[in-house]
């Protein structure tokens, strides 16, 4: 049975969004280092410092990103991106004997 929305779409914008990330990795990393020699500035009260560690965490968690697009790209059908791939590029032919 044929799923009814496209893998494909699915596919290509978990590209996108990798692409995205990917660009924003680096600076994301200098911000990451900044602010974790924020934390190194001397007198520093500790609220300030708890939040500059939350903030270290949370840029971090870019990794969490990158899992959340395999798991995306995960859950499509197998197979299912390939197929549509073929059939868009065949031409959407109405296929009248059973395959």
């Amino acid at each position: 049975m044929p799923i009814r929305w496209s893998a494909l779409k699915v596919s290509e914008a978990m590209d996108m969004v990798e692409e995205f990330i990917d660009q924003a990795a680096e600076p994301l990393e200098q911000a990451r280092l900044v602010a974790i020699a924020a934390r190194g500035i001397a007198d520093i009260p500790q609220y300030v410092d708890e939040r500059l560690a939350h903030l270290t965490s949370s840029i971090g968690r870019i990794d969490n990103i990158k899992g959340a697009i395999k798991t995306v790209r995960e859950s499509l059908p197998t197979g299912a991106v390939v197929e549509e791939r073929k059939r868009i590029e065949s031409g959407d032919q109405l296929v009248l004997v059973p395959q």
